[in-house]
């Protein structure tokens, strides 16, 4: 049987604030540490052929990984901190690559992962009509972690176009590395299951709670 693509967005936070108390750090430790967990969700679905994306905005916006790149060949190149917080500019990049072309008509909702520790410095509504607009955009299966106490909850509440859902709180490093784990699983696959295609129309999943941190795993660092 052919498969059938699931695209991966990372679309993460680069600003300046990020580099406060290692957040960028914690972040590039724990999308490295999810790459196995997100290979093993691939194995377990052959029908699926997982294509990784990884895009930072901080100042402007920038592809990190510009080219679809299956999960087995992606290889994590560290973040680094730049700037302001351009998160509309970001997601009007997304937006190109969720249009009919260059995403195939016969392919698996894709997954937009938004990790954030701040508030957007643009007009970051334009970029998120931007998304809405197109094919891909409105069936996406969508994730939000907010870093931190000063992550704009609002903001990413509305990114998510799900009002019974709600971003992912990561206040700690093992908290932010739980809800990494997390959106490389769960809502992975939740896209990558063709059951899940008949789900909704619009939207990827049902309420979610949050990724289980262990009682002692607790952290005496909190962001």
């Amino acid at each position: 049987m052919a498969t059938r693509p699931v695209h991966f967005f990372w679309i993460l936070d680069c600003s300046y604030s990020m580099e406060l108390e290692g957040k960028i750090a914690s972040l590039n430790y724990a999308i490295q540490e999810a790459l196995p967990e997100m290979r093993s969700v691939a194995d377990d679905n052959p029908s699926a052929d997982l294509l990784v994306r990884v895009l930072t905005f901080s100042s402007t916006a920038r592809w990190l990984q510009p080219t679809p790149t299956p999960i087995n060949d992606f290889r994590w190149q560290p973040v680094q901190t730049d700037g302001a917080t351009n998160l509309g500019e970001a997601l009007k990049l997304v937006a190109r690559e969720l249009e009919v072309p260059p995403m195939p008509v016969r392919a698996l909702k894709p997954v937009l992962a938004l990790v954030s520790d701040g508030q957007p410095t643009d007009d970051w509504r334009a970029g998120l009509r931007a998304v809405d607009a197109t094919p891909w955009g409105r069936r996406a299966v969508r994730v939000a972690i907010a870093i931190g106490k000063d992550a704009d909850r609002a903001q990413l509440k509305e990114f998510l176009g799900n009002p019974e859902l709600e971003p992912l709180d990561a206040d700690s490093p093992k908290r932010l590395a739980a809800a990494i784990r997390w959106a490389s699983t769960v809502a992975l696959k939740a896209a990558s299951t063709p059951l899940a295609q008949a789900d909704s129309a619009e939207g990827g999943y049902g309420p979610y709670a949050p990724p289980p941190v262990a009682a002692d795993d607790d952290d005496d660092e909190v962001w």
